[in-house]
């Protein structure tokens, strides 16, 4: 991965310039990997015999919204 790091006057690391293509990559990966946890929620609630883990209806709404809240972060 070709990074470059942006400093400040102190030479304090402040910042990362990325390729687009493996910023596009991290962000594919970020959201597989919200989706991943919301499919861990379920099964964990299935487990501990929860009799109404989230329909699908319901976790979609809530991975959006963890999704727009990295955007939001800028981490996605």
């Amino acid at each position: 991965m070709d990074v470059r790091y942006l400093t400040d006057e102190n030479g304090v690391r402040v910042g990362v310039l990325l390729e687009i293509k493996e910023y596009e990559r991290m962000v594919e990966e970020l959201e597989e990997l919200a989706d991943i946890r919301a499919y861990d929620e379920v099964e964990t609630a299935i487990e501990r015999g929860e009799d109404n883990p989230s329909p699908l209806k319901k976790a979609l709404p809530r991975i959006e919204r963890e999704r727009e809240e990295l955007r939001r972060k800028g981490v996605v």
